[in-house]
């Protein structure tokens, strides 16, 4: 069975762009935070994390060289056509964390944040 699948970035990379410093995504921390909130979420979709340079090759395999924005949840073949943001040689994904969020809630059944 194919499942929804959520790319994530590993936290703690460097930027070339700023010499010297750390960082981590706050939109992937967030959706860290979410999975670790709800560790049932795991067994229904897949995470896979990747690291910060670009190009990002397992996100390109999957939706293009144009949508390597990460948080980015690919959805499974059963998932409603509506939940997706975009689409690429027809797969669908969604590529903002708040429609994330909303198709986490919507799909697999957390809570809604609160607005």
């Amino acid at each position: 069975m194919v499942r929804d699948r959520l790319f994530l970035l590993r936290p703690d990379f460097v930027d070339p762009a700023y010499p010297g410093q750390r960082f981590y995504c706050w939109h992937c921390a967030l959706l860290e935070g979410v999975l670790a909130s709800f560790p049932a979420l795991l067994s229904k979709i897949d995470v896979q994390r990747i690291a910060w340079p670009k190009p990002r090759q397992s996100v390109i395999d999957v939706v293009g060289e144009h949508n390597q924005s990460v948080p980015l949840l690919v959805l499974a073949a059963d998932a409603p056509d509506e939940l997706a943001t975009g689409r690429y040689q027809g797969q669908r994904f969604v590529d903002d964390k708040d429609a994330i969020l909303a198709v986490l809630s919507q799909r697999h059944g957390i809570p809604h944040p609160h607005p």
